[in-house]
């Protein structure tokens, strides 16, 4: 299977998050953590964006994840 990885820049606008923030989640484990696609290029797979979004949907709705 196929999956699409999302660089900073996307995952900064579909999550809404400033960079900053961004990565200080990364540090305290609160988001996923990027995926080293060579010496100075991140991203992230877009399933993981997608189930971290839809776990702070679940919070936000009282509904367990």
């Amino acid at each position: 299977m196929v999956q699409t990885i999302l660089r900073a820049e996307q995952v900064i606008k579909s999550c809404g998050l400033p960079r900053s923030t961004l990565y200080r989640k990364i540090a305290d484990g609160e988001f996923p953590k990027p995926i080293q696609l060579s010496a100075r290029a991140v991203g992230w797979l877009e399933s993981d964006i997608a189930e971290w979004q839809k776990a702070r949907i679940a919070a936000r709705d009282g509904v367990a994840a």
